[in-house]
């Protein structure tokens, strides 16, 4: 096994939100050791995520093609770069730990994410409990860095990295520029932490009332698209951007947004990937979980009434349904997160 460490693969399959975290952690790594060279395994999708990283070289893993199986994880292993002689397993699953196997055989140095699985349970029960914030995905991804020797500060500052809009895009949403336009993501991939409809409408209707900014409303499925433009209604401050562009310029939209709302999932670490700030409405799950968006203030993140559901969180990922928890997310104060919003704006 060679001495110094010279060119690091960092496994990260899925899921978007888990992907997208990785990307500051990367900056900083880069930031701190500009000659250490990186390479990213993802899926197809994800590798978008890193177009704007000149210093991160993205490998596709194909699970459901070529690289599918026992003997497709062998062909990926062999079809990686063979300068590769350390792996950062932020990962951490079956295809991630087979991969490993390979790699080791190979001689390099292998380290692997601590998920804390057994305090994110005590967390979670179903009975009353203290909570206290556990350690961020984001420290745990720069843990498995530090584990190999290349330690890094998550509080250094970087200048933000904005992708910018064109013209056909400005044309396609009928503004001149993006500039003070907020997100609002109000879907999640599971029901309890989704904020009901009728509290979205609520939301977006005092956003209008009482700021000039437009709001873009960001989703996908049909499912989800159709909802969008229920919300949308006839408000002409509030324009759907589902369904009306690829991933690679929804990203660009994002990088420009004076701020995003979003519920626990993808988009707020989407667009805390390019340091917008990010409002957070949160239902059954909690931000003490680890999973809250970089370097977001806890005056940025909004909560059911604890005293009310005293068992809250009650899931990690919101997988989980809870009798009697049905409507968390009723308390959240919309007027309140208002006034967090034209906080930020004046700011």
């Amino acid at each position: 096994m060679k001495q110094k460490l010279e060119h690091i693969l960092v496994i990260r399959l899925s899921a978007l939100g888990d992907v997208a975290i990785l990307v500051p952690v990367l900056e900083i790594v880069h930031a701190t050791y500009p000659q250490l060279r990186i390479s990213v395994l993802t899926k197809a999708f994800f590798s978008h995520l890193f177009s704007h990283l000149d210093f991160v070289t993205v490998h596709v893993a194909d699970v459901k093609g070529k690289h599918k199986g026992l003997p497709g994880l062998f062909q990926l292993s062999s079809d990686l770069p063979d300068d590769i002689d350390a792996v950062a397993d932020v990962h951490n699953v079956l295809r991630s730990k087979i991969l490993r196997k390979f790699f080791a055989l190979k001689g390099m140095k292998i380290s692997k994410i601590n998920k804390g699985r057994k305090e994110k349970k005590e967390l979670t029960k179903l009975k009353t409990k203290t909570i206290q914030p556990l350690k961020s995905t984001h420290q745990r991804y720069a843990d498995v860095f530090k584990e190999l020797g290349f330690p890094i500060d998550l509080n250094l500052k970087l200048p933000a990295k904005q992708l910018q809009a064109n013209k056909k895009t400005l044309d396609k949403l009928g503004l001149n520029s993006l500039e003070g336009c907020i997100g609002f993501a109000p879907f999640a991939a599971h029901q309890p932490k989704a904020l009901p409809l009728e509290k979205s409408k609520k939301l977006i209707e005092l956003i209008t009332q009482q700021t000039k900014h437009y709001v873009l409303l960001f989703g996908g499925g049909d499912k989800e698209l159709k909802l969008l433009e229920e919300l949308r209604g006839s408000n002409n401050q509030v324009i759907v951007i589902a369904g009306k562009f690829d991933f690679p310029t929804e990203l660009q939209i994002i990088s420009q947004l004076k701020l995003m709302i979003s519920m626990d999932s993808g988009n707020g670490h989407l667009a805390a990937m390019f340091q917008v700030p990010v409002i957070t409405i949160w239902g059954a799950t909690h931000p003490y979980a680890g999973f809250a968006p970089f370097h977001q203030t806890k005056e940025n993140q909004f909560l059911p009434n604890l005293e009310e559901y005293p068992l809250l969180p009650t899931s990690i990922y919101g997988k989980k349904e809870v009798k009697g928890y049905e409507d968390v997310m009723q308390g959240i104060d919309e007027q309140a997160v208002v006034h967090r919003i034209k906080e930020i704006i004046e700011q």
